[in-house]
């Protein structure tokens, strides 16, 4: 089982080096363009969301297996990020171990806020953007589509997902309610119209949001999303004039360099000054990878409250704490289907030299037992009784072999030691 995973997330590695190392949808296609040109055999599957990046390869010749360093040369030569500011930040996962950690991470138990629903969409849209681009193969293809059952059965069989479970609902049930008592007197802006900012939206309308503003650099898409939830889109011109109308603001874009730094929101201050009677109390939620405003931006004035992905930490920790239980169940259901997935994966692995070893050592004997009843034919009597002993005989002589293969397959096909059994035996292709 030639598999291996490279990756950083919450756990591994702070903010800001996960945001050098993201990849954005649009740079996707020139990142397995890079994979593939570097290792053609190889199959690809790039996972990148707000909390971690993780690259997953596979391939059935354990010769043409990049190795950890081979991926950290990937990232550092694609971003433009010197190897030794990330390298003791990248884990590195290989055979039994991927499939359990991606059986996790789809099943949210490795998310920052566990039970989080978006985790599985982010899996799914990975595995098919690298089908999309021709990067997919065999072993990834069937490591993803179990990863997604496993995922399925975590959600229907547990718990795990009730309550606030999402980036976004903890952002504004545990930060959003600690600085309001009400939104529905509070304006709301929204830069960016992808997913996280629809559901952001979602719960802060849920919440009592009435008067909100959409802004994205597509405006067909701010219109888009302003008009199903009955906001209103602004061009993106006019940012800072609406941050400046803003209570609350919720920045999902990514973008690079930051969106919003220091300068420019001391300035988006003075307008509110100028718009508002003193100073009013403003909730930035910044859910942005890599962040939209300057971390300086919440030193600018105390009625500024800035938030980013890092600051839920202790709220999630939390929640991991009152899910114990929960947690537990899930876990056992993702290791049962790990050990279902590595006993097909061996037996993909060995079951065809298995096979022909059997069919092979079986074939002699049929020969060697048809000329002995020929010979001796009194012998017939006690055929079915001869025949039971000599198959025994066989499977006697072959447990050795075929348990060190079986053994052999749990860390990689072991071609190796197919070669030799191939020989030993004189098995031809």
């Amino acid at each position: 089982m030639n598999l291996q995973v490279v990756y950083c997330n919450h756990h591994t590695a702070s903010l800001g080096i996960r945001e050098r190392l993201a990849f954005s949808r649009e740079q996707i296609p020139g990142a397995y363009a890079a994979l593939r040109s570097a290792f053609p055999q190889a199959e690809w599957v790039v996972l990148s969301t707000c909390n971690r990046t993780e690259v997953y390869t596979a391939q059935e010749d354990p010769a043409h297996v990049p190795s950890h360093r081979d991926v950290a040369h990937f990232f550092a030569e694609f971003h433009h990020v010197p190897l030794v500011d990330f390298f003791d930040d990248l884990v590195e996962r290989k055979g039994p171990d991927v499939v359990q950690h991606l059986f996790q991470v789809a099943s949210s138990l490795d998310s920052m806020v566990l039970g989080e629903p978006q985790i599985v969409a982010q899996v799914k849209e990975a595995y098919a953007l690298a089908q999309d681009h021709s990067a997919a193969g065999p072993l990834t293809n069937a490591l993803f589509q179990r990863a997604l059952n496993v995922a399925k059965r975590v959600r229907t069989e547990t718990s795990l997902a009730e309550g606030r479970v999402s980036i976004a609902s903890v952002a504004v049930g545990e930060f959003g309610k600690s600085i309001f008592d009400r939104f529905d007197d509070k304006t709301v802006l929204v830069i960016g119209a992808g997913e996280m900012a629809v559901e952001t939206l979602t719960y802060l309308k849920d919440a009592g949001a009435r008067q909100i503003l959409v802004t994205n650099r597509t405006p067909e898409r701010a219109t888009q999303v302003a008009a199903d939830c009955g906001g209103e889109a602004r061009p993106f011109e006019q940012l800072d004039e609406c941050m400046a109308e803003a209570d609350v603001i919720v920045s999902t874009t990514g973008a690079t360099p930051p969106l919003v730094n220091r300068e420019r929101f001391a300035r988006v201050l003075e307008k509110r000054v100028l718009k508002k009677s003193g100073r009013k109390p403003v909730f930035v939620l910044d859910l942005g990878v890599p962040r939209d405003f300057e971390p300086a931006v919440n030193d600018l004035d105390d009625n500024v409250f800035l938030y980013s992905i890092d600051d839920l930490e202790a709220v999630c920790e939390k929640n991991r704490k009152l899910r114990t239980r929960e947690v537990q169940r899930a876990i056992a259901i993702v290791d049962q289907e790990t050990e279902k997935f590595k006993a097909e994966l061996y037996h993909r692995a060995t079951g065809p030299i298995i096979k022909r070893l059997r069919e092979h050592h079986h074939g002699i004997v049929g020969d060697e037992l048809s000329r002995l009843f020929a010979r001796l034919p009194h012998l017939e009597k006690d055929r079915a009784e001869i025949e039971r002993a000599f198959e025994q005989l066989v499977n006697k002589l072959l447990h050795p072999p075929l348990e060190a293969l079986r053994d052999e397959a749990r860390d990689g096909t072991p071609h190796s030691l197919m070669n030799a059994l191939k020989r030993l035996f004189g098995l031809h292709d």
